[in-house]
């Protein structure tokens, strides 16, 4: 006998990364919000790599940081390593990465959700949705217990009919020998979703003591560690190095002679796995003349002597991912604490989505971050801060929040995922992003927390933080395109050092630090300010007067693509009423049910002609209705 449990004005169901960026979300724009999870104790746990960040990944968690969520404030608070990657490339491709204490990053999410105001966690299994009239009105857990709300968040992970395969071994479960959520994929089908099969996978984890580091390289964090989180000031500096070691011709022999009884080559899984985070056995078929791979030692925590083998995930029976790990330099006589495993559960396709994260079909109810076929913590977090911020405003009537590709790649990822779909886990990329060198790890702030303050996320005291930094940065920009730097003995030969030419006449300073190999630190000393300059604001002077020229061309691009994003498209259009348009692209178009020109431009399957087509077909509309 079901019972009236409680109303809310948003429920999240689900405590992963996606979960928790909702629930804080939700709260913080002052929605009544209920989180159910299935177990408080895997609050934002890590059941695969403990870490955060990497190339577009760690861009990702500055700007949920920008928006007002949780991720970079917790990892700042828990990492053991902080490593600043790609610093010899340009800006676009720098990204931070850090390594986890992972029982330590749990324990801090869940402290930081119970002290929020308007939030509720229960622990619980959630079984049905309440849906009437295609509007989403509560959920139903395996107690009977009725939640009823305006919104419905899902982020329900890899969870939902969730199969672990190890060999020939199968058997349900969530990741980490959790349960999986049977029911809830059931009721999804009922109500008519479209629903996959998606793979991933984890490594063994090997006992620290058990590993001859002295044949490995050492893989140090940075000595001056950067942030996530604007807000962070302090440093963990004590950090905690990671090891470097390779597979080797006996491994691959082991894997080869081995491939049959692997889950993921024995036929047992049938879910497509992450291209961009392969099996090794995908690795040793793919690459077959490769010699060698690198494999990672990551420590799990300060407190485990549990140690991640990156580069290593398997399906491969127990017995034989022993010896395939005692090939490896290193590991030789490595103690296997938890064996490797894939992981199969359902996903829902994500066209079935509106760019809010709200199912098109039913109103209120949103999904968010593996639900919709991504691989990553961090591309969950950018989800579940976009639906917990989409959820609350359906809630209360608010205007949605929806980010273009020009703003953040957390728009780059909803975009790329309700218009295009994805066959496999999507991972995100800094080539899936057109304007990359406007979405860099420097300018989040610049970009989202004026954003993030409108709505509520961003305390008034960040806020006026953000905007002294915005006015520092114009005025020492205005100083140095007035200040004068005259050729001196002095300034040539710094100029010398660092195989700049030579100055012969007087020039501004800000075109000097236009020069490749010129800093802010070189011109300061020749026209310093008189007060001291913050490093981030430096950071984007520098930036800022190198790549000025590419920068004004993006925004150029964004300009034109903005035509096409602003040019809508009418909710009740017939397109198999429009003359000349593809087969294809009508059953694409009526599928995806694009918002705008520019949208319906990026469906796979829609050419220019068919756009052409539609546009003449929309202004026709427009002439007829003024007629």
């Amino acid at each position: 006998m079901v019972f009236d449990a409680g109303h809310y004005d948003v429920i999240v169901v689900g405590s992963g990364h996606a979960g928790v960026e909702a629930a804080n979300a939700a709260a913080k724009r002052g929605a009544k919000t209920l989180m159910l999870t299935l177990n408080l104790d895997m609050i934002a746990y890590m059941p695969c790599n403990p870490s955060i960040g990497g190339p577009a990944k760690g861009i990702v968690v500055r700007e949920v940081d920008a928006l007002g969520g949780l991720m970079g404030k917790v990892i700042d608070k828990t990492y053991i390593q902080m490593r600043m990657l790609n610093t010899r490339k340009g800006p676009a491709v720098r990204a931070l990465r850090a390594q986890a204490d992972k029982a330590l990053y749990a324990a801090e999410m869940k402290h930081q959700l119970e002290q929020l105001d308007n939030l509720t966690i229960r622990q619980t299994m959630v079984e049905q949705l309440i849906v009437e009239d295609g509007v989403c009105k509560g959920v139903i857990t395996e107690t009977s217990a009725a939640y009823y709300a305006k919104s419905v968040i899902i982020t329900t992970g890899t969870f939902m009919r969730g199969t672990v395969n190890i060999g020939e071994i199968s058997y349900q479960s969530g990741p980490n020998n959790q349960r999986p959520s049977v029911k809830l994929s059931e009721n999804l089908e009922q109500l008519g979703f479209k629903l996959v099969r998606f793979k991933t996978g984890t490594p063994p984890r090997v006992h620290s003591q058990s590993i001859d580091y002295n044949k490995t390289e050492i893989q140090p964090g940075d000595y001056d560690p950067g942030h996530f989180s604007y807000e962070t000031e302090d440093k963990i500096i004590d950090q905690v190095p990671c090891w470097l070691t390779y597979t080797n011709e006996m491994t691959h022999k082991i894997i080869d002679d081995n491939l049959t009884l692997s889950s993921m080559y024995s036929g047992m899984i049938k879910g497509a796995g992450p291209r961009y985070c392969p099996s090794i056995e995908d690795k040793i078929v793919r690459f077959h003349d490769k010699p060698r791979h690198q494999i990672f030692l990551e420590p799990e925590g300060l407190n485990t002597e549990e140690v991640y083998v990156q580069g290593l995930s398997t399906s491969l029976p127990e017995d034989i991912q022993e010896k395939m790990v005692r090939t490896i330099p290193g590991l030789e006589n490595a103690q296997i604490m938890r064996s490797g495993y894939a992981i199969e559960y359902d996903t829902v396709v994500p066209t079935q989505l509106w760019p809010t994260l709200e199912v098109k079909n039913i109103s209120g109810l949103f999904t968010a971050g593996q639900i919709n076929g991504t691989s990553g913590y961090e591309e969950a977090a950018g989800q579940g801060i976009m639906a917990g911020i989409n959820g609350a405003a359906h809630a209360l009537d608010l205007e949605p929040l929806i980010l273009d590709r020009s703003q953040a790649y957390i728009g780059v990822l909803i975009d790329d995922l309700v218009t295009k779909g994805t066959s496999e886990p999507y991972r995100l990329l800094t080539s899936r992003a057109e304007y990359r060198l406007l979405l860099r790890h420097d300018n989040a702030d610049l970009r989202l927390t004026e954003i993030g303050y409108k709505i509520g996320l961003i305390s008034e005291e960040r806020y006026e933080s953000f905007k002294r930094k915005l006015n520092l940065i114009k005025e020492e920009q205005e100083r140095l395109a007035k200040a004068t730097i005259k050729p001196s003995d002095e300034l040539n030969k710094a100029l010398e050092e660092i195989n700049e030419t030579h100055l012969k006449e007087p020039i501004k300073a800000l075109e000097l630090l236009k020069r490749p190999e010129v800093t802010y630190s070189l011109i300061s000393q020749f026209t310093p300010a008189d007060q001291d300059i913050p490093r981030d604001v430096i950071e984007q002077i520098e930036i800022q007067a190198k790549y000025q020229g590419y920068i004004d061309k993006s925004l150029q691009q964004v300009d034109r693509m903005k035509k096409m994003e602003d040019k809508k498209i009418p909710e009740n259009i017939d397109y198999d009423a429009i003359t000349g348009l593809k087969q294809e692209a009508k059953l694409r178009l009526k599928q995806v049910r694009p918002l705008s020109v520019g949208q319906a431009s990026r469906i796979s399957g829609v050419n220019p002609a068919d756009i052409s087509i539609l546009l003449v077909y929309i202004e026709q509309g427009k002439i007829a209705k003024t007629e």
